[in-house]
């Protein structure tokens, strides 16, 4: 069983390395994110609480996401292990995921913490582009369309999230630094913190986690 956390600020090649993670090791992927935003698409009333925060660029408050991860952590999919990304984003929530996991004999066994510099981060998540229909992500200049502004998977608009912009990735970075980086230190004390060069390309970057985590 293999329960991993996906730790790195905005645009570090989370969503890239998950990916691969969930393939590799047929695990499913529990994205706080991509919950949020398909709320925010159906119009729930998480997704019209969560909305004006991510628009902003700031974290999504700590009861709202608590309770949409214990309600999805062990759901039957999740029996052989998961990679939880976007959560915990605060030590507060750390400390609330292992008290819980605990009362459930569970606990996390690795923390993979995806390092990038600021400069590198702004240019990459200002670059990105997302497909509306399918939600696959490209980058103008590391990972284009074959086509400019169609999806190579389903034919869909590729679009510019509104907190895809310098502005508000700089902001994104801000709250990152101030709220989550903590958490580098919480796991480290425990042990189970790794830390990954994110500035590879993305096969090194996976190399190293498949070398952290194992065959």
């Amino acid at each position: 069983m293999l329960r991993v956390i996906l730790l790195g600020p905005p645009g570090a090649g989370k969503g890239t390395q998950a990916a691969k993670i969930i393939e590799k090791y047929k695990i499913p992927h529990i994205s706080t994110g991509d919950i949020l935003r398909m709320n925010i698409k159906a119009g729930t009333p998480l997704g019209v609480k969560a909305k004006d925060y991510m628009n902003k660029g700031e974290l999504v408050p700590d009861d709202l996401i608590i309770s949409i991860v214990e309600d999805r952590f062990f759901e039957d999919d999740c029996k052989s292990g998961c990679l939880l990304d976007g959560f915990p984003r605060t030590v507060y929530q750390a400390e609330m995921l292992d008290d819980y996991l605990g009362k459930k004999g569970f606990s996390i066994d690795k923390v993979l913490n995806i390092n990038v510099n600021q400069e590198a981060l702004i240019q990459r998540i200002i670059g990105r582009r997302v497909c509306r229909t399918c939600g696959a992500t490209y980058h103008i200049k590391n990972m284009p369309s074959k086509v400019e502004g169609i999806c190579d998977v389903c034919g869909g608009e590729l679009y510019q999230r509104k907190d895809d912009t310098a502005e508000t990735v700089k902001n994104r970075i801000s709250v990152y630094n101030a709220q989550t980086k903590p958490l580098i230190e919480y796991y480290n004390k425990t042990g189970r913190l790794i830390n990954i060069d994110g500035l590879s390309d993305s096969d090194k970057v996976f190399s190293d986690i498949v070398s952290e985590l194992g065959e």
